[in-house]
This record gives C-alpha cells, sequence and structure tokens, in this order.
C-alpha cells in the first residue's frame, strides 16, 4: 500500500503494519542536505518500506533516486549527481542491539517514544550518499592545468648526476 508520508511516524506501528510509503519530495524540503547542494532545483522519489525479516528483526528499506545538484571539486560549475540507494536498516532501541543486526543491516537506533520525521529516513541516507569532493566524471581539466601537465618535470637530481659526470 501506498501512502503520502507523514511528517513524524511511530516506527513499531509502521513495521507492525508493514506499511510502505512512495511518491517524490522537492530538494528544498531536506533542509540538512541543502548545505551540501548548489541549489534545491529538483525532486528526490523515494519509498520507505516497514516490515520484519526472517529472523524477526524490525527493519525499514530506504528507497531514493535523485540528481543532486553539486558543486564540481575540478572545475568550479554546477553539475547533476545522480544517487540511487537501497538501504535496509535495522531498528533497534540501544547500542547493545546493533551486534545482532544482520550484516547486511545498518542500525537506526529509534528514540525510546518511537517517533521520528519521516523524511529523516530518506535525508540521512541521501547525506551519506553525497560524495566527499564532488567532480563531474564528464568534467576535464582546464587547458591551463593540462600544459602544465604536458612540461617534462626536471628532476631535482638531475643537477647531481652532471656534477658527478664532470668529476670523472
Amino acid at each position: 500500500m501506498s501512502a503520502s508520508l507523514p511528517a513524524v511516524i511511530d516506527v513499531w506501528r509502521m513495521v507492525a503494519a508493514r506499511r510502505q510509503f512512495d511518491g517524490t519530495l522537492p530538494l528544498s524540503a531536506f533542509k540538512r542536505l541543502r548545505d551540501s547542494l548548489v541549489d534545491a532545483d529538483g525532486e528526490v522519489r523515494f519509498a520507505l518500506e516497514f516490515g520484519r525479516d526472517a529472523s524477526n528483526q524490525a527493519f525499514v528499506e530506504v528507497r531514493a533516486d535523485a540528481e543532486l545538484p553539486l558543486l564540481c571539486q575540478r572545475t568550479l560549475e554546477r553539475y547533476l549527481h545522480r544517487i540511487r540507494l537501497v538501504q535496509q536498516l535495522g531498528l533497534i532501541t540501544s547500542e547493545a542491539q546493533e551486534d545482532a543486526l544482520p550484516e547486511q543491516m545498518e542500525p537506526l537506533l529509534v528514540p525510546e517514544s518511537g517517533e521520528m520525521p519521516a523524511i529523516d529516513l530518506v535525508e540521512d541516507e541521501l547525506i551519506l550518499a553525497v560524495p566527499v569532493v564532488p567532480m563531474n566524471p564528464d568534467s576535464t581539466l582546464p587547458d591551463a592545468f593540462r600544459a602544465e601537465e604536458a612540461e617534462e618535470k626536471q628532476n631535482p637530481f638531475g643537477m647531481l648526476s652532471q656534477l658527478k659526470d664532470n668529476k670523472q
């Protein structure tokens, strides 16, 4: 069942009901992610699926698809960085439960009340998917940098070998 995303969800009720949410949200809705973006033009397609796995571990699966406007650190120009992610988060109430999670699950510490802002589930994964140093894979170095690379670097010890040759 697909439904619009509520502002706050009770995680445990969503797991018990095996709820699913999907839709699109504007990039402007992600306040913490905005600091990493050039602008907020665009949207994120998302899906959240709550449930339990075969070992009865509560989880939420987060899927997101977006083109994030980032600043290429090579050219200092805006480019769209494609992100497609699927992450299964094991819902835990204490850090001691983390070791019991299946290997493919990342831990998500749920507050004692069980209530969380729903958008945070998507936003956290998007923030983690942003590259530390964004670089447009289609970009090339400006011509000035290529000219420097093309110049043959002079060996700093070249003079020593000339002095050695002169002594002989």
